[in-house]
């Protein structure tokens, strides 16, 4: 089948991701590796952000949100079309600085690492829920979007080369992206498919080159995307630098070499647009700070989607009182995510959160209209709410939590109104999600080799 006819393939997959930046003043030896720095995309093009205004809307962020749930959803309800998503969603250590995604139109975080002989850095938005990384490439012989740095061209580069249909690399494509590989007829070069819950996809060649973590660091023959046709709500990212529990993913081939795990702290987004503060993103199961700031919580294997990171949820409070509700209404597929921005809960539970901040809440605030999938919010700013709100707990299998404070749970939308940055996923189809807007300034350490999931407080700003 000749590359033009993968151009039908529909795309399913929204971004709510993040992105990192490199550069030789961000490096920081820890342990036996390099610790990098974590930017929350605003920081990327200044342009985007004149008058401190977020340069994508909020709409079009729980727009990509709500696309992303319903994807992960279909999956989990073995409704997936195979042909139209990718997303299955001592050692040494890897760090890289981790930024806001904002400024390049997304709601998330990126990475700045180099691709190729000599390396060129390209703008890569991280994401849990991804297993192939890929980035656009020279001569986008279909289409390219616009990106915020120079498009990646395979022919400058020494050390590049394009996998083969014949390939173990490209036999494992089904299983990391859901979607057969074709096969370039006249160069017999595999190729691979890429698609997302918005639409959004990358067609490519499954090629090889050396990857430039750091200028001390590089990673020789990592396998990647090479992307031909791109189309969708990428922002200006270059592309997308997966991190899930798959051998494809970036933590799956460094795993022999720097443990099977990595580490995140996200700095704040929506609170500080313009913002500099910075997170990390760390590869290597050295990069978990010592066990005693962290509490765990087992990873939970589920056989339709190998590859995301599912737990337990046990409980949730609000102001140290549990919700009134069953405990078999916490017992639905759970799963922390770097790319969903909003947490979701099953409707049940989101009620009864709701319904305990509105008692707390309303006293002092009027409840005012939602907006989009923001249904509980008040009239107030979020410096006159933050000194109010109640402390949400939310408690996982074996005692782990994410004790969520003002800016961890309220999202002010717009001048004077002020929503619980929380959503409800429906009855029919209950999932639980825990969005990047919830993980951020903890410490989220994937212990991957050892199935457990940890969180500690306080690990950026």
């Amino acid at each position: 089948m000749s590359f033009f006819w993968f151009l039908f393939f529909s795309a399913h997959f929204a971004i709510a991701t993040s992105l990192v930046q490199l550069g030789d003043n961000d490096l920081r030896h820890k342990l036996s590796g390099m610790h990098l720095s974590l930017y929350h995309v605003t920081s990327l093009d200044p342009s985007l952000t004149s008058n401190s205004k977020s340069p994508i809307s909020y709409s079009d962020i729980f727009n990509k949100d709500q696309d992303r749930v319903r994807y992960i959803q279909s999956k989990l309800a073995n409704k997936v079309d195979v042909k139209s998503s990718d997303r299955t969603l001592g050692p040494k250590l890897v760090s890289t600085p981790l930024k806001s995604g904002l400024s390049i139109g997304s709601g998330n975080y990126y990475v700045k690492i180099g691709f190729g002989t000599p390396p060129k850095f390209s703008s890569m938005i991280v994401d849990t829920g991804s297993s192939l990384s890929w980035l656009q490439c020279e001569p986008c012989a279909v289409s390219c979007h616009p990106q915020v740095d120079p498009i990646f061209d395979p022919s400058t580069s020494k050390s590049y080369k394009t996998l083969p249909c014949s390939s173990t690399q490209c036999s494992s494509l089904k299983a990391s992206t859901l979607n057969d590989p074709g096969c370039s007829t006249s160069t017999k070069t595999c190729v691979y498919k890429a698609s997302y819950g918005d639409s959004s996809f990358s067609i490519g060649y499954l090629s090889q080159d050396l990857l430039t973590v750091a200028p001390s660091y590089t990673i020789p023959g990592f396998v990647f995307g090479c992307g031909q046709d791109n189309q969708g709500l990428f922002g200006k990212a270059a592309g997308i630098l997966g991190l899930a529990n798959d051998k494809l993913s970036l933590i799956g081939q460094l795993s022999n070499k720097n443990g099977y795990g990595f580490s995140y702290c996200l700095p704040t987004s929506f609170s500080s647009p313009n913002s500099s503060k910075e997170g990390f993103l760390s590869i290597g199961t050295s990069s978990f700070p010592p066990s005693s700031s962290f509490k765990f919580t087992p990873l939970i294997k589920n056989p339709k989607i190998h590859s995301l990171y599912f737990v337990d949820l046990s409980v949730i409070t609000v102001a140290g009182k549990p919700l009134g509700v069953a405990a078999s209404s916490y017992k639905v597929p759970t799963i922390i995510d770097s790319g969903t921005v909003i947490t979701r809960l099953p409707m049940s539970v989101y009620t009864a959160l709701s319904n305990s901040f509105v008692k707390i809440l309303s006293k002092k605030y009027p409840q005012v209209p939602g907006f989009s999938i923001l249904d509980t919010c008040f009239k107030g700013s979020l410096k006159d709410l933050s000194s109010a709100v109640p402390e949400i707990q939310i408690v996982f299998q074996g005692g782990a939590n994410l004790p969520l404070k003002a800016e961890n749970t309220l999202l002010e939308i717009e001048d004077g109104t002020t929503c619980l940055a929380i959503a409800g996923s429906p009855e029919d189809n209950p999932i639980a999600i825990i969005g990047n807007f919830q993980q951020q300034t903890f410490t989220v350490a994937y212990d991957v080799a050892n199935s457990k999931v940890g969180f500690a407080p306080a690990g950026c700003q």
